[in-house]
């Protein structure tokens, strides 16, 4: 089978790089974007300048919007803290499941 290439690629396919951000950078590119927009730039513009696509801007700007960088850094350790209890209960409520079973004598 013969797979054919496209002979030209544009440019503008490869200028956005994906990676993870920490909050602190999201809240960072976002006063940069805001600064940028008041300058007079497009959302178009001023996202490509600090390498996001729009759509993760229009994302974040959702999410963290108005946030310090503390203020996001705390509300991430508090969903990951979260994370930990929910399954602390989801493994009670295993145990106890089981020590029914037992208590019924159905073994």
């Amino acid at each position: 089978m013969r797979v054919l290439w496209p002979t030209k690629v544009a440019e503008e396919d490869f200028t956005v790089k994906r990676r993870r951000h920490t909050p602190e950078q999201i809240v960072r590119k976002l006063w940069e974007v805001d600064r940028l927009l008041g300058e007079g730039q497009t959302v178009v513009e001023a996202t490509k300048q600090v390498e996001i696509s729009e759509q993760t801007y229009h994302r974040w700007r959702n999410q963290y919007g108005g946030m310090k960088a503390d203020d996001a850094r705390r509300l991430r350790e508090l969903a990951r803290e979260n994370a930990r209890l929910k399954r602390l209960v989801a493994d009670k409520g295993l145990e106890l499941d089981a020590l029914r079973e037992v208590a019924k004598g159905n073994w």
